[in-house]
């Protein structure tokens, strides 16, 4: 017995709860009902058209293929429904408790839809087969009375419903065993192998046409909220069932082949009814009762379908409201019904019923795809009694896809863009359900892996892109500067927003989860594109370098520290001893102060000067930062210009050189000049004369010796003070001078053309 077998039936399986009696069983439940829309009318008036168009051997394989997506359909449904409860709503209540709720709502509006209509297309064929016994019948008329007397059954509650089908699986069985009687008394084995002789049709349409015959095992999963054990009795019920129509639909075409010519097969719609001892009279009942209970099991599982789209509020609420001892979902069967109702005078139902097949196809995928993904994220949450390789329910939602594409073209892409424009509205509301989704699985699985395979390919100045860590004592007071990072990462890095709290973890008075939450807000609503964190520590200088020596995991972590210039001396020369640490760890330093940045007038470009100068080898990470800046929309079009003072006229002419050469291969569009340095005027006033009115100025910064930092701490703060927006920028990457040059190919003295600041 195979492992899913023994899983389902043997006496691994997990006791059962106290049951309902009021509720449904596994065969009334599930079995009746699917088996029942599975043995329907493609199975009396096409089988015969099949065989005669492809042959046997072709029809098996038809049969092989269709019933083989159908098993693994059903196996996948079978481990969702053995993983956790199957609520009201059947097929949507998986898959938005799995892909989310926007997802869920695409697909279950149009379910419940093509639920109601096909009340009324299997009304429709049931009162054209009339005619073959009552030519003259009213085929609207007759359609609109059987559409009530469904919903009547429909009413009386989903077990009295079920009941009525018991005697249909009688007449369906009957119907089979007279065409096995008709077939071995009178038929000739020799017609088998002519069957499919003078054949027109293709393989591809011919099981585009059957396949709709094995897409009946949602019936019994719609009715889970009726089940006493949804866990139990859908995969049961489902499995058998479609076990039981693959066993019959292998053994019907060598019954027909026996029992009709090749040309019979093709033109004689009822060929049944032609070999069957007493025709008719014993094959029509199963026709008919097959039809009427598809019809039953849509007017049961649309309403249920709509009540839990009510119950997650994609639908008014009183539509999950129920009436009676029955408990049924009335309203929705009232609204079921109009629809049902209101689509015969439509007339012609051809199209939509091809589109109500794509809808189920999609459905179809859907769950598949939902088993395979739950099976590739490796969530410990899923622990299906069933188990189902993901590979083989993703070829499974692969083949529904697919099916689609070949049953016809425009209907597919019909019902695809409908659900993608539900689920756009859907998206757009913003919904979220109370329960999540395999997402967070799906994305932690992707992390994973790529962090594995990150790991492999060793950084390299070609690959550097930054990752910024940027630190400040209460968010609110630093968004200005926290835009600012948004801007420099450009989408490329990621940013980490961290709020150092200093005191006792312990001692503290501080929510840390709540606070992160409020900052992840407040980020997302000011579009700043960074993670919040809250971070408890003892003081500043060894907070920062803690947090920042922990920041990131599996070789993708911050390698840029970002802090906001301090109001203080003193703790500037804390941040000045942090550098120290952060250099030792191959992480560059940016200290800013945003003070003034005003909105561009239109035909107005934004200013970025960067002034070049000294021995510390900052220029690549400032005109890198100055680039990404540039790249942002708010940025375009930025003029930067590459500023710098030399002392004599031969080293003006050698950083003039240099930079002429580096600018055209960095790729970076850039002014440059190159000041002669007057004695009688100040480096500090020659850059607050030229970037007074810059709105952003990028310098290089130094790390002091110990012991010198409250000295060069002086002197930055005369050299920015008066300046509007800047950057000091401190280059403690693993490739300092490759970040825009990864292959040197620039001459000159590049010890006189790298950019920390110039000395006041």
């Amino acid at each position: 017995m195979p492992s899913f077998l023994r899983q389902l039936y043997g006496t691994d399986r997990e006791p059962e709860r106290r049951a309902d009696p009021r509720k449904l069983g596994t065969f009334i439940g599930v079995y009746t009902p699917t088996i029942l829309t599975i043995l329907g009318v493609i199975m009396y008036l096409r089988f015969g058209w099949v065989l005669g168009q492809v042959g046997l051997l072709k029809t098996l394989l038809i049969v092989v293929l269709a019933n083989s997506i159908t098993v693994v359909t059903t196996l996948c449904l079978s481990a969702v429904a053995t993983n956790t409860r199957v609520g009201v709503g059947g097929a949507y209540f998986i898959i938005s408790r799995s892909l989310g709720i926007e997802i869920g709502g695409a697909i279950g509006l149009p379910l419940f839809l093509s639920q109601a209509f096909s009340v009324t297309l299997y009304a429709f064929g049931l009162a054209e087969s009339l005619r073959i016994v009552w030519p003259g019948v009213p085929v609207p008329l007759s359609a609109f009375i059987i559409t009530l007397i469904v919903g009547a059954l429909a009413f009386r509650g989903a077990g009295a419903a079920l009941k009525v089908q018991l005697p249909i699986i009688g007449l369906i069985g009957l119907s089979l065993l007279a065409l096995a009687a008709g077939c071995l008394s009178s038929g000739d084995v020799s017609r088998l192998w002519a069957a499919g002789e003078g054949g027109t049709e293709g393989f591809w349409s011919v099981f585009a046409v059957f396949f709709p015959a094995v897409t009946g095992i949602m019936a019994g999963l719609s009715l889970s909220g009726d089940l006493r054990e949804p866990r139990n009795a859908i995969p049961r019920g489902s499995l058998l069932a479609v076990l039981t129509g693959f066993a019959i639909y292998l053994a019907v075409p060598v019954l027909l082949g026996i029992g009709a010519d090749p040309v019979t097969l093709r033109e004689d719609p009822m060929i049944w009814g032609r070999i069957a001892p007493l025709g008719a009279w014993l094959i029509l009942p199963g026709l008919w009762g097959a039809i009427f209970s598809s019809a039953v099991g849509s007017m049961l599982g649309a309403p249920r379908t709509l009540q839990a789209l009510a119950f997650d509020r994609l639908a008014p609420g009183w539509l999950a409201k129920t009436l009676g001892k029955a408990g049924e979902p009335v309203f929705g069967i009232f609204l079921t019904l109009g629809l049902a109702l209101a689509a015969i005078f439509l007339g012609d139902l051809n199209t939509v019923a091809v589109v109500v097949s794509m809808f189920f196809l999609t459905v179809y995928g859907s769950i598949n795809l939902v088993a395979a993904l739950e099976g590739v994220s490796g969530n410990p949450s899923w622990r299906p009694r069933i188990q189902v390789p993901w590979w083989l329910s993703l070829l499974g939602a692969l083949a529904c896809f697919g099916v689609m594409l070949l049953i016809n073209v425009p209907a597919s892409l019909a019902a695809v863009s409908i659900e993608l424009a539900i689920w756009a509205v859907l998206k757009r509301r913003e919904r979220r359900g109370r329960w999540g989704n395999l997402w967070r699985d799906v994305w932690e699985a992707v992390i994973h892996r790529a962090l594995h395979k990150l790991a492999r390919h060793p950084m390299s100045a070609r690959n550097w892109r930054p990752h910024i860590l940027a630190f400040c004592g209460h968010v609110e007071n630093r968004l200005p500067l926290l835009r600012f990072a948004d801007w420099f990462s450009e989408g490329r890095g990621l940013v980490t927003v961290c709020e150092l709290q200093i005191g006792d973890l312990l001692a503290l008075d501080l929510d840390i989860e709540a606070r992160r939450d409020e900052i992840n807000t407040l980020l997302q609503v000011e579009g700043i594109d960074a993670f919040g964190e809250v971070h408890v520590v003892q003081n500043i200088e060894r907070g920062i370098v803690a947090v920042a020596q922990a920041n990131g995991i599996a070789g993708l972590a911050s390698n840029t520290v970002m802090i906001g210039w301090p109001d203080e001396r003193e703790r500037l020369i804390t941040l000045l001893r942090a550098g120290r640490s952060l250099q030792r760890l191959n992480k560059s330093l940016l200290i800013g102060n945003i003070r003034d940045l005003k909105l561009p007038r239109e035909g107005e470009q934004r200013r970025i000067h960067i002034w070049w100068g000294g021995l510390q080898r900052n220029g690549d990470l400032i005109l890198l930062l100055a680039y990404l800046l540039s790249c942002n929309s708010e940025w375009r079009n930025s003029r930067i210009r590459i500023l710098s003072i030399a002392s004599n006229p031969l080293m003006q002419r050698k950083t003039l050189s240099f930079l002429e050469q580096l600018v055209p291969e960095i790729r970076i569009e850039a002014n440059i000049s190159v000041m002669l340095k007057d004695e009688k005027v100040s480096v500090r006033e020659m850059i607050h004369k030229t970037s007074a009115d810059a709105d952003l100025v990028l310098l290089g910064l130094a790390l002091p010796e110990v012991g010198e930092e409250d000295a060069y701490a002086q002197r930055l703060y005369d050299m920015v003070e008066g300046l509007k927006n800047w950057f000091l920028v401190r280059n403690g990457s693993l490739f300092i001078g490759d970040l825009v040059l990864p292959e040197k190919t620039v001459t000159g003295d590049e010890e006189e053309g790298e950019g920390d600041a110039p000395k006041p």
